[in-house]
């Protein structure tokens, strides 16, 4: 009888535990992290861009934090999006510049055991998809469902040379998974149609998700639908044709984000989901992207090429605002960690920002951060750029073939005034710095 008492006792705690579990399971928030493709830091209507609306966006931007001082991690795709994955510098996990289908100009090689932020997550009993573009690997062991994520639906590799196409060296790179998939249709209706369903079945599920949204767009060929982009000209007939494609992918983007937003409050899992906003990189010049009046773009080392538009919006449990705290790509990774309670139990450079959504002040001071691209062709042959922000100080080289500059940001943030040869004290205490993060760059095989 003492036996049975006890069994019972044990089978009560049991499920008590069971129930606590499933409790904290189920308070803990969704996930949803979008990421966009080379799109400009003011191409966003929340700026007052007043050729472009993006209502979607905007609204996300009035219902969180927005960040104006936000920086990706590199100028160009492969490293931030590694940065953003794994909460480190791009090239201590083996991707300095852009992972590419020919190895003859392939500049990454995402180290197979870097800790992504999925399988953080999965630790706290998140469900992790990647829908959308993947673009740090192109096979094993590389793949996204090898780094954390149950389930994959999008894009393996870089850019797409057509988005109805879809194809990139007449490569086919869209995958369900590890199968080979081929479904007809634009690219970012694709991706937007693949997250809807995703977050649809979600609802009949118990665990928290974390969905990561790669857009392609609005990198270019810059291809919106048409019916997208007549509504465009017909609005701004004075745009020329080029910033006129460009405004209409965007706001098809901008629809899209829409959609998937629209999802959420259908299922009723709007209000408890992270939503998370940004972009991995500045916009491309060639295309007249707006950057605002910071300078250059895509691929330089000056700011237009590094802040992006970001917001963190959480329904009802993050204040509305907007702060100038300096954040990285990297960043993100610890953030989102510390809401989900998973601990981060390995190293990586980003810093939560958490206390920032929950009303607390925080500080970046004496914090330097590093900036890299590794690239090919005549302007590269294969070296690298770099930048390195202390406080208010910038230090940079935009092409390996010509002198540092420096900026004091504070004063310049336009990058109009350079101060090398004012400043001989200020450029060694940064190029100290940078050298060690170019030494520690260096311990990482990153060329397979």
């Amino acid at each position: 009888m003492k036996t049975i008492r006890n069994l019972s006792l044990l089978v009560s705690a049991t499920l008590l535990l069971a129930g606590v579990l499933m409790a904290q399971s189920l308070q803990r928030p969704n996930i949803l992290l979008i990421i966009t493709d080379d799109q400009g830091l003011q191409d966003v209507g929340y700026y007052g861009t007043g050729d472009l609306r993006t209502p979607h966006i905007d609204g996300l931007a009035r219902e969180g934090l927005r960040f104006d001082q936000f920086y990706a991690n590199s100028s160009v795709c492969s490293p931030t999006r590694a940065a953003l994955l794994t909460g480190r510098y791009p090239s201590y996990v083996g991707v300095p510049g852009v992972i590419r289908t020919m190895g003859a100009n392939n500049w990454g090689y995402l180290d197979p055991k870097a800790v992504l932020l999925p399988r953080v997550l999965k630790g706290q009993g998140y469900h992790t998809a990647l829908i959308g573009k993947w673009h740090l690997g192109l096979e094993s062991p590389n793949t996204p469902t090898e780094h954390g994520f149950d389930y994959f639906h999008g894009w393996l590799g870089d850019m797409m040379d057509d988005y109805t196409a879809k194809r990139r060296h007449g490569i086919n790179y869209m995958r369900r998974n590890m199968e080979e998939i081929d479904p007809p249709g634009h690219a970012t209706d694709l991706f937007t149609q693949w997250a809807v369903e995703y977050i649809q079945a979600r609802t009949r599920e118990q665990s928290p998700f974390f969905l990561y949204l790669g857009y392609n767009a609005p990198h270019f060929p810059v291809q919106p639908p048409q019916e997208w982009l007549d509504r465009v000209k017909k609005r701004h007939p004075e745009l020329s044709e080029k910033r006129a494609r460009l405004v209409a992918f965007i706001e098809h983007l901008d629809d899209s984000i829409g959609k998937v937003l629209a999802a959420l409050r259908a299922s009723g899992q709007y209000e408890n989901t992270v939503i998370v906003f940004t972009s991995d990189n500045g916009g491309w010049l060639p295309d007249e992207a707006n950057n605002g009046p910071y300078r250059n773009g895509k691929g330089t080392m000056y700011d237009g090429g590094l802040r992006v538009p970001t917001v963190v919006t959480w329904k009802n449990r993050i204040t509305p605002g907007v702060t100038n705290y300096r954040a990285v790509s990297m960043d993100i990774y610890p953030t989102l960690a510390d809401i989900a309670g998973a601990p981060v139990n390995h190293q990586i450079e980003g810093v939560s920002f958490f206390p920032l959504l929950t009303g607390k002040e925080q500080s970046n001071r004496n914090r330097p951060l590093f900036f890299e691209r590794r690239e090919g062709y005549d302007q590269f042959g294969g070296q690298a750029i770099r930048a390195v922000i202390l406080d208010d100080w910038k230090l940079l080289q935009n092409t390996p073939y010509e002198k540092q500059q420096l900026y004091q940001l504070k004063d310049d943030p336009y990058e109009k005034n350079d101060l090398l040869e004012s400043k001989p004290d200020k450029v060694r205490e940064l190029n100290a710095l940078l050298q060690q993060h170019i030494q520690k760059g260096g311990s990482v095989p990153w060329q397979k």
